[in-house]
């Protein structure tokens, strides 16, 4: 298929496709874009990126590799390592280095690849993935301390494993191409004084830029694309792909200063990122050769095990001596290291460069590649919850809730959510109203949920839906605005009625779902409170079904959301919500039934087993022979 712009436009569909389908399915999509990959490939020889791109396949690869790297990089706060930089300093200087000796020693004698395609396939799979870390953290829920070490391995390891890769190919061609070692050095150390200051002064300008309004809003964005393509392409003139290291500290570099439109600019790198990610693995995938997946053999298995059981294992145990990680940190960690696009893009660009000049199984390497990134994916993406659980690593099992504002109404609404297991917090800035959450002995912050504190010590992995609850609609509005692209915006709940008059009403690009419809303002949920209204929770079955359910509720009670036998919470309030099922468990708030009717609800919600078994009981006194 020769036709660029069609091929471009079914390789964008089919990857927002796989992204979408992955979501849905709750599986890493890096799996999907690998199969479509391959079916545009090898598998049909539909498509051939390298043959039909020429001589724009090598710039256009690296270029996205490098805004991929910046969008990782700008995610990287310093206060993030506070706890974890001795590990991380260790497995970087130590660890990238020992897994790349023995990844090519065993590239060289259990994979029988050629000295120079081992040792930059060493090199290569240093890297471990920040696509494929990132998603996997955030369905895992892990911990503050091992997620923050995967997260900033995988994002500063990856510039560092393609600089590696650069060294043992510049050596190469100095050794076989007749390039001269005085060159190689010179460019080694130019290319790192480039990358290192030269990408925090750019991080710096531009912050400062910015920050004084010397850019306007709508030039943000693009200017930083721009930047990162230039400041990678500059690099690159001194040593290939040195430019990888200049975006990476470019982008840690703004990720540290203040921009009040920081997260704008990280909302749009991410998008951009995102469509990248899944145009680049299909079109690396699709141009792999069917003749050299079918050379693969039973070494590939060896490699395979070599890298996962020893090599990745004994890499963190010895960097992280005295790092003070737990022993089961030291487990998780040495068993997750999932390889992602990086490492395929920067295989396909050596592995095509040595081909071409005439090294026999580089091609082979570019395989290798593959199959790692696609083993690792594969077992680490599936694994990686049951190992955090049983390692007891999860920071929560269940989707929970977070509640901004401590009053009355939240504390009675996060004990009875918290009777049902699931997980909650109150956040308020006022210590009296957040003590009374305290004496109810449910987890709390005490702070601004908005600050940048709340952002850095506040594991928001946890949960998965909001609900802002304070005594200022505004504010609420306000939280649910910020909330809403981190946690969705389907998911973020606040109390107050924020329609009335075109004059009054806000905006409908913010604020979040209503908690109540129709919606209820704090003064009257604090009234209905006082006068004895509570939260119960319900179960229904078989016989005690939703209609029976809502016969027996008195006049007035607002189900508020339903919680279902798998742990998900689903809120009456969502559009498409439907009904509760058998199995669910309701949690309403409205009056308390007089103790008649709750006599009746109690034995309306009688299982048909205790009935069967009271009746047993009965049958059998009722025939048990009197004494005398």
């Amino acid at each position: 298929m020769h036709d660029l712009a069609l091929q471009l436009a079914l390789i964008g569909v089919a990857g927002i496709a796989a992204q979408w389908v992955a979501w849905r399915v709750q599986v890493p999509a890096i799996i999907l874009l690998l199969g479509v990959g391959l079916l545009f490939g090898p598998i049909t020889g539909f498509m051939n990126p390298r043959e039909d791109f020429g001589d724009l396949y090598t710039p256009l690869v690296s270029t996205a590799v490098a805004i991929i790297l910046f969008e990782g990089g700008m995610t990287l706060n310093f206060r993030d390592i506070r706890e974890t930089s001795t590990a991380v300093r260790r497995m970087v200087i130590i660890g990238g280095p020992l897994v790349w000796v023995m990844t090519a020693l065993a590239g060289h004698y259990i994979g029988n690849l050629s000295w120079p395609t081992a040792i930059i396939l060493g090199a290569i799979l240093v890297v471990t993935g920040p696509t494929v870390i990132t998603p996997l953290l955030r369905h895992a829920k892990l911990k503050n301390r091992p997620a923050s070490i995967l997260r900033w391995e995988a994002i500063v390891n990856d510039p560092i494993g393609a600089l590696f890769a650069v060294i043992a190919f510049e050596t190469y061609l100095v050794l076989n191409a007749g390039h001269e070692a005085e060159n190689l050095i010179l460019n080694v150390i130019l290319a790192i004084i480039i990358a290192i200051p030269g990408g925090f002064l750019a991080g710096r300008f531009l912050s400062w830029v910015f920050a004084r309004g010397e850019a306007p809003e709508y030039l943000k964005a693009p200017i930083l694309l721009v930047a990162v393509v230039g400041m990678n392409s500059l690099t690159n003139l001194v040593l290939e792909e040195g430019g990888l290291l200049t975006v990476t500290v470019m982008g840690i570099t703004m990720a540290n200063t203040r921009i009040a439109s920081l997260s704008d600019l990280r909302r749009f790198k991410e998008t951009i990122t995102l469509l990248l990610v899944s145009g680049l693995f299909i079109i690396l995938t699709a141009s792999l050769q069917r003749e050299v997946l079918a050379s693969l053999e039973w070494r590939v298995i060896g490699f395979l095990a070599a890298v996962l059981f020893v090599v990745r294992p004994v890499a963190v145990f010895v960097s992280t001596l005295g790092a003070g990680l737990t022993w089961r940190e030291r487990l998780l960690v040495g068993w997750i290291a999932p390889r992602g696009i990086v490492a395929v893009a920067v295989a396909g660009l050596f592995g095509a460069t040595l081909s071409g000049l005439g090294v026999a199984d580089a091609d082979r390497m570019i395989a290798y590649t593959f199959a790692l990134v696609a083993v690792t994916i594969l077992l680490h993406g599936f694994t990686l919850g049951p190992l955090a659980r049983a390692l007891d690593l999860r920071s929560a099992d269940r989707p929970g809730v977070l509640f901004v504002g401590a009053s009355r109404f939240t504390i009675a609404f996060a004990r009875r959510l918290k009777a049902q297991d699931v997980p909650v917090l109150i956040a308020d800035a006022n210590w009296s109203r957040i003590s009374e959450a305290r004496l109810a002995e449910l987890e709390v912050w005490y702070g601004e949920i908005l600050s940048e504190a709340a952002h850095h010590n506040l594991n928001l992995a946890r949960f998965d839906h909001m609900v802002a609850a304070t005594d200022n609609d505004a504010y609420n509005a306000l939280v649910c605005t910020d909330f809403g692209p981190e946690i969705g915006r389907s998911e973020v709940f606040q109390i107050g009625k924020i329609e009335g008059s075109d004059r009054r009403s806000m905006n409908f690009t913010i604020g979040g779902q209503p908690l109540f419809q129709p919606p209820k303002t704090f003064t009257e949920l604090r009234d209905l409170v006082v006068d004895g209204w509570n939260f119960q929770a319900t179960r229904l079955t078989e016989e005690f079904d939703y209609e029976r359910f809502s016969a027996t509720r008195p006049e007035g009670t607002h189900v508020i959301l339903w919680i279902r036998p798998s742990g998900n919470l689903l809120f009456a309030s969502n559009e498409g919500s439907g009904e509760p099922g058998e199995g669910d468990t309701i949690i309403s708030f409205g009056p308390k039934p007089p103790q008649r009717d709750q006599e009746k609800i109690v034995k309306a919600t009688t299982t048909e087993r205790e009935a069967r078994a009271e009746k047993a009981r009965m049958t059998s006194e009722a025939v048990k022979p009197k004494e005398g």
